[in-house]
């Protein structure tokens, strides 16, 4: 049996510790959208664009990786790609941002819960992944969750699954594109930056002037929108290089989690009875959805 080498348990270490960062980070990213709330979601989603572009190209140019970027610009197929993915992505910010300016928090992180198991759904659907027998109990039990979702909010979920289905259409394009994380972040950001800037153009001509970026404090929490998308994504690369995926997996429980709590604690947001079995259902579906992650991984290394 190989022995573990101190370079591998530091590998491991560091990777663990990124990764923890990575979704808390994350899910504590609705406190700055929350002190943004008075801005507008549009024009939050137009200010995280260009500022996060600016905080990629310095990062691009400081770590000489301009190259990465303008092979992906050669080749059309993963232009086309990257394109779509910009437009999920912005449609999936201005979906989770507007949710915290109506006071939907809760319902974005039972959106993040529902994530893993939409992820496998659009295996099936979009990479002719088969279902196992648990995998069809975690989803079926996870419809239920939905359907419970629904009546305790009166209408259909649209901000939990439609950040859900976003995210997962989104991380199909990006794994389906030749090009690294940081590299196709800057593209997809350059993709959406005209049309970023185009719309704080027409605000500008609709208001008579440049609103709230006149403000300094607004104009420096907008500013920290970049490095709060960036910084994120970069230490997510760095864990995924240096932990199992089951490892990964259990982790992005973190940002959701963190979530829920801030709506029911810090943003007073109601959660009812059958609002709380709802997302009991959603836990005991993640966890036989893990378990049975886990196990057969555990199989297929033995």
């Amino acid at each position: 049996m190989a022995s573990v080498t101190s370079t591998d348990t530091h590998g491991g270490e560091s990777g663990l510790a990124a990764g923890v960062a990575t979704y808390v980070l994350w899910g504590f990213l609705p406190l700055l959208f929350n002190l943004l709330n008075h801005v507008g979601a549009a024009t939050v989603v137009a200010n995280r664009t260009l500022w996060s572009l600016l905080v990629l190209g310095i990062i691009m140019i400081l770590g000489g990786r301009l190259a990465e970027v303008r092979a992906a610009l050669r080749d059309p197929r993963t232009v086309t790609s990257m394109a779509l993915a910009a437009l999920i992505l912005g449609a999936n910010w201005l979906i989770y941002i507007f949710a915290v300016e109506t006071g939907q928090v809760l319902e974005a992180s039972f959106g993040y819960f529902i994530l893993p198991l939409v992820n496998v759904a659009t295996g099936v659907l979009l990479l002719g992944e088969r279902l196992n027998r648990w995998q069809m109990v975690s989803i079926a039990i996870a419809a239920v969750a939905i359907s419970i979702q629904a009546v305790a909010i009166g209408a259909i979920p649209y901000v939990a699954l439609g950040l859900a289905l976003t995210f997962a259409v989104y991380g199909y394009l990006r794994k389906t594109a030749k090009v690294g994380s940081a590299p196709g972040l800057f593209v997809e950001t350059m993709v959406l930056a005209p049309l970023a800037i185009a719309y704080l153009g027409y605000s500008v001509a609709r208001d008579g002037g440049i609103g709230w970026h006149a403000d300094p404090y607004s104009l420096s929490l907008l500013a920290l929108t970049g490095p709060a998308t960036v910084v994120p994504l970069l230490l997510f690369a760095f864990a995924v290089q240096r932990l199992k995926m089951t490892t990964v997996g259990m982790l992005q429980y973190i940002a959701p989690s963190i979530t829920f709590i801030l709506a029911i604690t810090l943003f007073g947001e109601h959660l009812n009875a059958v609002r709380l079995g709802s997302f009991a259902l959603i836990w005991v579906s993640l966890m036989v959805y893990t378990t049975d992650s886990v196990v057969r991984r555990r199989r297929a290394a033995a």
